[in-house]
């Protein structure tokens, strides 16, 4: 199973994981979080972030979530990559995250795919036309 680190600022990452575990209804085995805040110096980090990806790895690989592409979060997950073992994804919000545990038996960059299009699509602008199921609540 591919394990998932999410970095993101603040509290976001425990709060995906937090939400995730409630969608999935289970409790999500090789996935954690590494919180950024703006007093934390970036390259004291980066090694907290090796040793969680090192724990992470079973074997198939980690993916990496950071929150904003070009943010503290984002930069530090360049530092981890290595190609077809440890590979990234910005931009990471609750339909991503649930998506890559839903998948996460694929190969990596299936993995990648899925997070990229999971995340692409439970963004939706939505309307009365598209939610009238939800006026009988």
């Amino acid at each position: 199973m591919i394990g998932i680190l999410i970095i993101a600022h603040g509290s976001l990452g425990e709060s995906l994981m937090e939400c995730a575990k409630h969608v999935m209804g289970k409790e999500p085995q090789q996935l954690a979080f590494l919180a950024v805040s703006n007093h934390d110096d970036p390259s004291s980090l980066v090694p907290k972030a090796q040793a969680l990806v090192a724990k992470l790895n079973s074997g198939d690989g980690v993916l990496v979530l950071s929150d904003m592409y070009g943010a503290t979060p984002c930069n530090m997950v360049g530092q981890l990559l290595q190609p077809g073992l440890v590979e990234g994804v910005a931009g990471v919000n609750l339909p991503m995250l649930v998506r890559t545990m839903t998948y996460r038996h694929e190969p990596l960059m299936i993995l990648v795919e899925k997070a990229v299009s999971g995340g692409r699509e439970g963004v939706v602008h939505f309307n009365r036309e598209n939610c009238d199921r939800y006026d009988q609540v």
